[in-house]
């Protein structure tokens, strides 16, 4: 099942190591099948270059496996409790990036000093409270922080994207990372860090619905 699908999981997660966001065997990547209500997910505790297509498992949303001999990524609840809560999602991508992680030590959420957080299509990413991961406290509290926005910083932890497709989740994921960076690298300097405000971040929310090369009716 899914060899298209799984292959893409399988480049994308060799993706996250090159470009550095995340380290070792953490993070984890998922793409949701809506119409067979499935889900396929990264295997747990398998290095990304090490990753096979076969490796990838194909479950449902309740946690039950429908194909594959591995056992998934610890985190495939939080994955689950994306598809539920945001409709339109077909793929999340899940990073221990650094400046995303820092931000989530600090319990601060990624905020507008950059005009790019309008991506995750909300005026900042908010910051989940701390819970243990690979549980369903973390998942229902990432949901529940949330809200609006398409990614979301978990406390002590990292962050997850969501996005209609692996390829825009994971950029979603990688331009808040760099939206991060800013952001904590202003705090640095110990200046005012200039927030841009909320009507204008809402501006720019809509101009990206029609960013790039959109095809017309």
């Amino acid at each position: 099942m899914y060899e298209k699908e799984r292959n893409e999981i399988v480049e994308f997660g060799k993706k996250l190591i090159t470009d550095r966001l995340t380290t070792g065997t953490s993070g984890n990547i998922s793409i949701y099948d809506a119409e067979k209500k499935l889900m396929l997910i990264s295997p747990s505790g398998i290095g990304y270059f090490e990753t096979k297509p076969e490796d990838i498992v194909v479950m449902d949303l309740d946690g039950n496996i429908v194909e594959g001999d591995k056992k998934p990524s610890s985190e495939h609840g939080l994955h689950a409790a994306m598809y539920k809560a945001k409709p339109n999602a077909r793929a999340a991508v899940h990073t221990h990036s650094m400046y995303c992680t820092v931000l989530s030590v600090l319990h601060e959420p990624i905020r507008a000093a950059h005009y790019v957080v309008a991506d995750a299509g909300s005026v900042m990413v908010p910051c989940a409270d701390y819970r243990t991961y690979g549980t369903m406290e973390l998942a229902n509290e990432a949901v529940r922080a949330m809200g609006e926005a398409d990614a979301v910083l978990l406390a002590n932890h990292g962050m997850i994207a969501v996005g209609k497709s692996l390829k825009s989740a994971y950029g979603l994921a990688s331009g808040m990372e760099y939206c991060a960076e800013v952001y904590y690298r202003a705090i640095c300097t110990n200046k005012t860090v200039n927030i841009l405000p909320d009507d204008e971040m809402r501006r720019v929310i809509e101009k990206f619905k029609g960013y790039g090369q959109v095809k017309k009716p």
